[in-house]
Order: C-alpha cells, then structure tokens, then sequence
C-alpha cells in the first residue's frame, strides 16, 4: 500500500470467531488496519471507543438476536459503509440489510480473496454489484420496487450515472427546475415503498436494485 495512500479502516461483526479472526488475518495481511471486532454491534463499538471506521463487515445475524436493519444503520451512524459477509440464502435479510442502507453482500462461501477485494470496493464508496444482491431481490417477493414514470426513469438513470443535474436537464431538454421536481418525485416514491434514498449514491443504489442502471453505466457518482 503506498505512503500516500490512506488505510483501509475495517471493523468486523461476527460471533463465530474462527470466522472473525480469519477475516482479521486476512485484512491485516491485505494491509488494511482493522480497528476494531466484535461477536455484536455494541461489542464492536466499545471497541472502537469513537475511533473511525471506513467499512464494518458484518453478519446478517448475531447471536444476540439483534436485527439487521438495526446493526446496519448503527454502522452506518458511525460513519462506516456496511459490507455483510454472511450465507447468502436468506432473501428477505438480505433485502433488509440492502434497504437499510448497506453496500452489498458477499456469501461466506467465497475466497478470501473475494471478500478482500470486496471490502476495498466498498471502502472507496462503490455499490458492490454481484449475483448474490440480484437474486436476493428477485427471490424476495415483498421487494417492493417504486413506481417510475417513463420520464422518472430516464432522470434518475442519467442522474444515478454520475451526470450533475444541469446536465440531466441539458440531455433531456428541460429546465433544470423540472429536473429537480422529477427527482424529488423519485425519492418521494422510494419513501413510499420503504426503501428511501437521500443521498445520490442512495437513489444509485435504488437504480440498480430495480434494473434501471448497469453497474456499468456508472461513471462518478459522489456522497
């Protein structure tokens, strides 16, 4: 990792600590500065004691009983981007865990390696796209996707891709007023189905989630 290079910051949830501690060994020897770990939430934060924390890995569920949704906005209220690191059967966790606001998924079955890069991508603001994300939402027949005019769609994909909204008015031939107003209708409808999206990288997600962007149509998309 060069000098000049910020570390990757990692906290990791898990109450299986064969796992935990592989995770551990694993970032350590990627060169990534795990600050802190725990078989719970509240553990992890005793742990970090206020420090920060670029992206906390996860489990969808604890043996604490704690809820998903719950774990992954306490994450997320510490300033960390969310990654779980679970079995990657269980659909309707998943979709939770993605509605509350986490980056993605990786299955517990993948190479280290996998989860290593995973946790890099995460760390620089990235949606981890993979099949993992898809599926869970296709096999989860509540995922409740919002409603978008033609016209909607067209602003949130151009809007979503990384294009400031100026230039999504300029591209569709609108005032940049309009624009704003299609937007807002955009996450007012998101609000609806329980899956809101505040921040551009939010209603990012919320586009790929529902088929609306590639992945690969993203060009730069900021907080």
């Amino acid at each position: 990792m060069s000098e000049q290079q910020a570390p990757v910051l990692v906290g990791i949830v898990d109450d299986h600590e064969s796992v935990l501690l592989g995770i551990r060994a694993a970032c350590i020897e990627a060169g990534y500065e795990v600050v802190g770990t725990g078989a719970t939430m509240d553990a992890l934060l005793l742990a970090l004691a206020g420090r920060r924390v670029g992206v906390i890995v996860m489990d969808l569920s604890l043996g604490d009983g704690s809820r998903i949704t719950d774990n992954v906005l306490r994450a997320r209220a510490a300033g960390a981007a969310v990654l779980v690191h679970s079995i990657a059967d269980r659909a309707a966790s998943i979709r939770e865990a993605l509605a509350a606001g986490a980056a993605g998924v990786i299955p517990k079955t993948s190479a280290m390696a996998v989860v290593m890069a995973a946790i890099a991508s995460v760390a620089r603001g990235d949606v981890l796209n993979n099949l993992e994300w898809a599926s869970a939402i296709d096999a989860d027949q509540e995922f409740a996707k919002a409603q978008l005019g033609p016209r909607e769609q067209h602003v949130l994909h151009l809007y979503a891709s990384g294009l400031p909204l100026k230039a999504v008015a300029a591209q569709l031939g609108i005032a940049p007023s309009t624009a704003r107003e299609y937007l807002d209708r955009v996450r007012a409808k998101y609000v609806e189905v329980g899956r809101p999206a505040p921040t551009k990288v939010d209603l990012l997600r919320r586009a790929v989630e529902d088929g609306i962007l590639a992945i690969d149509d993203v060009s730069n998309v900021g907080r």
